[in-house]
């Protein structure tokens, strides 16, 4: 049985949450006694992980890299669920794998607009709500590679570090607030992002991680909820690692 956290009262949205780290995610906070408001693209697929979890996951259409679309996505959170005390900001995608000159730039593009834009436009969406309520948790999701650097994988990696850094920012900006923020950066995990992977990236990835197996998205959600959680009321602007050993600084 996992630990105990006290998520109770509290209401959360979590970016990509139909499947992965998102739905582990949204598994714990709702064991916690969260109230969680899936925000994803793909309706359906949300739908059948809210059936799966049952009471407290509710689902909104949105594509984290539209602003418009993410505002009408927090104003229809609040009307469902009253406030938002908690943002994971876990929508992402790998891209496809390929040195820097071999990449081609629309792709390069589409995974800076939902890995880095993505968590920027919801966070500008959200933070005016918990700075009026003087309460609030961020949880960035970032990647080991955001500190070590992929090869063939420049885009993922450089988006990822540019999570840590707005992370960091962030965290100074609403220190005063109550509100925290932090990251996450987890060695991979094998969900449906290995679909994007080549094999012989993801040998390369399992190679570097001293534990000689991939993180467990359970093991990803239990660190996030206690980071989101009130007894984190000091850390903020942080990276907790993940990484099974591999991680170097």
């Amino acid at each position: 049985m996992p630990n105990s956290i006290d998520l109770k009262g509290r209401t959360a949205v979590v970016t990509g949450g139909a499947q992965g780290f998102g739905k582990a995610i949204t598994e714990r906070f709702v064991a916690s006694g969260a109230s969680v408001a899936i925000w994803d693209r793909d309706i359906a697929l949300a739908e059948r992980t809210a059936q799966q979890i049952g009471r407290g996951v509710s689902v909104i259409g949105c594509d984290v890299t539209d602003l418009p679309a993410v505002v009408a996505a927090r104003d229809a959170t609040v009307k469902a669920l009253g406030r938002i005390d908690i943002l994971i900001n876990n929508a992402g995608i790998a891209g496809a794998n390929a040195k820097v000159w071999e990449t081609d730039l629309e792709e390069w593009r589409k995974v800076m607009r939902i890995n880095l834009d993505g968590p920027f436009i919801c966070s500008h969406a959200v933070v005016p709500l918990m700075i009026a309520q003087n309460y609030g948790r961020i949880v960035n999701i970032a990647s080991i590679a955001g500190k070590e650097g992929n090869p063939n994988a420049a885009h993922y990696s450089a988006s990822k570090a540019g999570v840590i850094a707005l992370t960091k920012s962030l965290g100074k900006e609403l220190a005063g607030y109550d509100s925290a923020v932090n990251a996450v950066t987890p060695a991979a995990a094998k969900t449906a992002i290995f679909d994007q992977m080549k094999q012989e990236h993801i040998d390369f990835m399992l190679s570097k991680i001293p534990r000689n197996r991939f993180v467990l998205v359970e093991e990803l959600a239990s660190l996030v909820a206690w980071i989101a959680s009130a007894e984190n009321s000091f850390t903020t602007g942080a990276v907790f690692d993940i990484s099974g050993g591999r991680a170097t600084y």
